[in-house]
């Protein structure tokens, strides 16, 4: 049986773009594979959003976002991408930031350049560290890679946003020689800087699409004609999400009949009821209710 890393090694070795809807939780996780796509990032933005009802400020634990990636990991078969952050610490927590990302059954973690507490990289108030701080989280997650742990390095940098785009080109490269598989240059702010980051390693690249971000929202024929392996569209549920239940919620608010909700039977089956209950019947005890057990006994 072939790992999540493998899958994912797989994917990257075609020559095509994947189109990546991100997941914030199982469900949307679920709902990412049901629909036919072949990987799934777990978003930060998301995530934080989802599980602790707070911005992507750096406010989720090392812990909470490797839970969370364990929930999602646990509920697919397709490879899942962990947002790791900026490890979570120094160059030895980024170690372990990897093998725990790992061992939740993650086929990829991202490591970026940011200064801690990060920030959603589309937000204003990012900023990097310095190139051999950035450097060193990637050589160490690299490091734990080469020890055992079967996943990819998705390396990640912010430095366009203060230092232009010289400066992320110049780090991606390094990330690259140092051993990262995937390269992520966020928020170039025209096709021609998304040209010149395809270019500039040998690397599968990825695209992050954030509706009303810095980036062009192209197409995905444009974006693969450009170079990209990968285009994240990291906020897309969420906001399709959010807009649907604030509909309903006004309509409720208001007394009129709830609109544009899921049937209630395709919901169970999508949730898995269906599949639960089809296992189940091979065991006898599980697939009927107990009678007449007596109170005490």
């Amino acid at each position: 049986m072939t790992t999540p890393a493998d899958r994912l090694r797989a994917l990257l070795a075609q020559p095509r773009l994947h189109t990546m809807p991100c997941a914030y939780d199982a469900l949307s996780a679920k709902l990412i594979e049901q629909a036919g796509f072949d990987l799934t990032f777990m978003t930060g933005f998301g995530a934080s959003a989802s599980r602790i009802g707070a911005p992507d400020l750096g406010l989720m634990s090392y812990g909470e976002v490797l839970d969370q990636a364990r929930n999602i990991a646990g509920a697919i078969s397709m490879p899942l991408i962990a947002d790791g952050d900026t490890g979570y610490g120094n160059a030895m927590n980024v170690r372990r930031t990897v093998q725990g990302m790992a061992n939740a059954g993650c086929a990829a973690v991202m490591i970026e350049d940011q200064l801690a507490p990060k920030r959603c990289g589309h937000t204003p108030g990012k900023a990097v560290v310095g190139r051999e701080e950035a450097y060193d989280r990637i050589r160490a997650a690299v490091d734990a890679r080469e020890e055992g742990q079967d996943i990819l390095i998705l390396a990640r940098t912010d430095a366009r946003h203060d230092h232009g785009l010289n400066e992320a080109l110049t780090r991606a490269q390094k990330f690259r020689e140092l051993g990262a598989d995937i390269i992520f240059v966020e928020a170039p702010r025209s096709e021609a800087e998304m040209r010149e980051v395809c270019a500039a390693t040998d690397a599968p690249n990825m695209a992050n699409i954030v509706e009303g971000g810095e980036t062009p929202d192209l197409p995905p024929e444009a974006l693969e004609e450009i170079g990209y392996r990968i285009a994240a569209y990291p906020l897309s549920l969420m906001a399709s999400a959010m807009q649907a239940m604030m509909q309903t919620l006004a309509e409720m608010k208001v007394g009129q009949p709830r609109s544009n909700l899921m049937d209630f039977m395709e919901l169970r089956r999508r949730i898995g009821f269906d599949d639960y209950y089809e296992a189940s019947e091979r065991y006898a005890t599980s697939a009927r209710p107990v009678t007449g057990a007596r109170e005490g006994s």
